[in-house]
């Protein structure tokens, strides 16, 4: 299996296990970081059915009490109320200070399940098992946590890092094709942002990448969280460096909350953000329209979207008002000059904003 990535966030550090066939062995691997006793599992519906027995058979066989609760698939989930049926499940099977609160699924379920671990008698200890690549490359690092208010996403939420992170990649093989692609958009974006050796990679390797071979698969996988957990340690609560993660993210953001988080998945909405963000760097005189090219070519081998199917510009400005970028009342982008670079601009003006919209087919 190899040796863990270690990932610091300031004064903590937690172990990610990559490797395929870790779920039948979480229990063991669990064991060996000193954990013991209860287990409360966080999953879904659809993850269930296809790697729960799996995981629990694990778990029992090293000795964890293993409850259940079921959260409905899709990030329209990802909300108070269902927030409270884990705190339900946690008071029923009397979950303790030292038992585990164990993320299995993609992003909304490790993104929930993680608040309320980090809430619930004010912290208990957190396990991540991500089953998609989205899951595996971003929201199960880092130790953000939140779920969704109606006014935008992730707007309740905490910096609550894990025990333990176990990515198996094999769990990727039941994923459908536009759940695979969705993760992908993540992968490029830090290619585009950081690592120019993986942008190459994906350039260079792309049909390995999407006939999801295993050695390209673990390649991009350890990469991306490699570049994630050293911009992570740098900055743990997002007071600087770690804002430039957010790239493609304010438009992003803004389409997943006008379209109430049922049209785009997570990963299509950041893929427009990312060619809107190239496109207003531009036009701000930031960057040369190659670097507009370079995004659209990247995102167009792996077919995800780069435009904004007539969705009102406006209504997109005031979804980005509630951006968490936003300081003093001003809008805050993460541009870049070139491939691999990033940079923090304030108060852009709203109009080059809307142009760029409208020039993506916002109206």
């Amino acid at each position: 299996m190899g040796s863990p990535l270690r990932i610091k966030a300031g004064s903590e550090e937690y172990p990610l296990y990559l490797a395929p066939g870790l779920l039948a062995g979480a229990g063991s691997l669990l064991r060996e970081q000193g954990l013991a006793g209860k287990v409360l599992v966080v999953t879904n519906p659809k993850v269930g059915a296809l790697y729960l027995s799996r995981l629990q058979a694990g778990l029992e066989a090293a000795d964890f009490i293993v409850t259940t609760v079921t959260i409905p698939d899709g990030e329209s989930y990802k909300r108070l109320d269902q927030l409270t049926k884990v705190y339900d499940a946690a008071v029923a099977c009397r979950l303790e200070r030292d038992s585990l609160v164990l993320a299995l699924g993609g992003g909304v379920i490790g993104d929930l399940a993680g608040f309320a671990a980090a809430t619930y008698l004010r912290g208990v200890k957190l396990v991540q098992v991500p089953t998609t690549l989205l899951a595996q490359v971003d929201s199960s690092i880092g130790g953000k946590v939140a779920v969704n208010h109606r006014a935008g996403k992730n707007l309740i939420g905490a910096f609550y890092q894990p025990t333990a992170v176990l990515s198996d990649p094999e769990t990727l093989g039941t994923l459908d094709q536009r759940e695979f692609k969705t993760g992908l958009a993540e992968i490029i974006k830090v290619g585009l942002i950081g690592d120019r050796e993986l942008d190459a990679f994906l350039r260079q390797e792309s049909a390995a990448v999407k006939q999801q071979q295993i050695g390209a698969l673990l390649n991009i996988i350890r990469r991306a969280c490699a570049f994630k957990a050293r911009i992570v340690d740098e900055d743990v609560r997002e007071s600087g460096q770690r804002v430039i993660l957010n790239y493609g993210h304010t438009i992003g953001h803004a389409l997943e909350a006008e379209t109430d988080y049922d049209h785009f998945r997570h990963g299509e909405a950041v893929a427009i953000g990312m060619v809107g963000a190239a496109k207003l760097s531009v036009a701000l005189g930031l960057a040369t329209p190659e670097l507009t090219q370079a995004t659209l070519d990247l995102l167009g081998e792996y077919e995800l979207p780069t435009a904004i199917p007539g969705l009102s510009a406006k209504k997109l400005m005031t979804r980005m008002a509630w951006d968490k970028k936003v300081k003093d009342g001003k809008l805050r982008f993460v541009l870049s000059p070139d491939l691999g670079k990033t940079l923090v601009k304030g108060d852009v003006p709203p109009e080059a904003i809307l142009a760029v919209l409208r020039s993506m087919g916002a109206v």
